[in-house]
């Protein structure tokens, strides 16, 4: 079986933590472990292998996070837009072999019942072999509005009745009531061909788009879609264009521990709160009085301060930030690159100062700045530097001067970490102001 890892969410209702370029699934927040991290873990024992489904920046974070765990059994299908779960899945299935089962998950789910979640995959294997398309519904434990439910059948539990949107209040709680009603995890089970067969018979257009953008895919260790291929595709979930629509649907209840972490508040049922009730995430000392019931997170740039059983406004505040200070929602002051990191120390009009790391045998891409000069100041480690047609070292305390215009590159041919102090000063600082003319990274 293929655990196939959806990796497209943004995680906005976990900012300040979670961001465009670092969003939720790559957060370490569970005992140094990201979501992402736990997924991969928790199906490894029942998968041999593992497709993941991502953007070109969400790939490095991947990689990284796989070397960390030892585990390099997996192909990388990488999308330039994204197109929703339907897409994803179906370019995924298209690069297996038509009988292989795959079980499709989200990156950033947690699921704690281990044992539990083991025997739910068993059946749905079961059941996929039966050519079933399987949806995972978990057992509601209150009545959630943000989430979809599966009404199953009351005579077989098995049996998909229908589907429903998102209720409201009261709706929830007589679906909870009703005891035949599920939270739609997901995650799904089937054999690649019978999706693939159901997608072209009920969203031949989505079919059809992806098997141009697969085929014409460039296809070597990483399964690059074309821009224009990826864009041309129709934008639509695996529930709108198949699983609402099949008659080959089955659902497992699941009592598993599931939990979508998809705000604070889900957060801090799963991490420890303080004695007043109080959430916090912060790397400072936070002394509070009298105060309780609070969600506060704090990051490097952002501080938010929420009533706990509110934080589901915080997408409302994102799409905010994003009209006024749109940097805020995309990336941290520490920015993850295939490279290695940087991290914004200081910046103002007419300057900005960064640290950089470079891991060992990694190099940023050739490039040039048109509004900056740069000024590199190397910490530790040994600096190979390119400008123009020369190449030469900066070891520790020395540095070196690029101006705006010229063609450079900042490697690191040694064995440990390199890091520099970087001092850009120019009328124009941001991080669109690069042309890269060759890159390691197909960037």
């Amino acid at each position: 079986m293929t655990n196939i890892i959806l990796c497209g969410g943004n995680g906005t209702r976990l900012w300040p933590i979670s961001r465009t370029l670092m969003p939720k699934q790559f957060v370490k927040l569970f005992d140094d472990k990201s979501l992402f991290q736990l997924t991969v873990e928790r199906n490894n024992t029942a998968c041999n292998r593992q497709i993941i489904v991502s953007n070109t920046e969400q790939y490095f974070l991947a990689l990284d996070q796989l070397e960390e765990l030892q585990n390099e059994n997996g192909l990388y299908i990488l999308e330039p837009v994204g197109r929703n779960t339907a897409p994803a899945i179906a370019l995924a299935c298209m690069a297996l072999e038509p009988e292989e089962i795959v079980l499709v998950t989200p990156s950033d789910h947690l699921i704690k019942d281990q044992h539990g979640y083991q025997n739910v995959l068993l059946r749905a294997q079961h059941l996929a072999q039966e050519n079933f398309l399987v949806t995972f519904g978990i057992t509601p434990t209150f009545p959630e509005t943000g989430f979809g439910y599966i009404e199953a059948d009351s005579n077989n539990s098995e049996n998909v009745k229908a589907f429903h949107e998102k209720p409201d209040l009261q709706t929830a709680k007589s679906y909870v009531n009703a005891g035949n009603y599920y939270w739609n995890s997901g995650m799904f089970c089937f054999k690649a061909n019978i999706f693939l067969e159901e997608l072209q018979k009920y969203a031949p257009d989505i079919y059809a788009a992806c098997n141009v953008a697969y085929e014409n895919a460039v296809k070597e260790d990483i399964i690059r879609i074309k821009h224009d291929d990826m864009a041309a595709i129709p934008d639509d979930s695996i529930d709108y264009a198949v699983m609402e629509k099949s008659d080959h649907v089955k659902v497992i209840p699941s009592d598993i521990g599931w939990s979508d972490v998809g705000s604070f508040d889900a957060l801090a049922e799963e991490l420890p709160n303080d004695e007043n009730n109080n959430f916090i995430i912060t790397d400072k000392p936070v002394s509070l009085i009298d105060i309780k019931d609070l969600i506060i997170i704090d990051t490097d740039d952002a501080l938010l301060i929420s009533k706990k059983g509110s934080s589901q406004k915080v997408k409302e505040l994102v799409n905010i930030h994003k009209q006024t200070n749109p940097q805020l929602t995309h990336i941290h002051r520490t920015a993850h690159r295939p490279w290695g990191t940087y991290t914004i120390l200081e910046e103002s009009a007419g300057y900005k100062i960064k640290r950089i790391m470079v891991k060992p045998g990694k190099r940023l891409s050739l490039q040039k700045h048109f509004h900056r000069n740069e000024h590199w100041i190397v910490l530790s480690g040994t600096a190979t530097v390119t400008v123009g047609e020369k190449t030469f070292s900066v070891h520790p305390n020395e540095s070196t001067y690029i101006k705006a215009g010229e063609i450079h590159r900042l490697a690191n041919l040694g064995k440990i970490p390199l890091t520099i102090i970087e001092a850009q000063v120019g009328e124009y600082t941001g991080e669109d102001d690069i042309v890269r003319i060759d890159d390691d990274f197909h960037r």
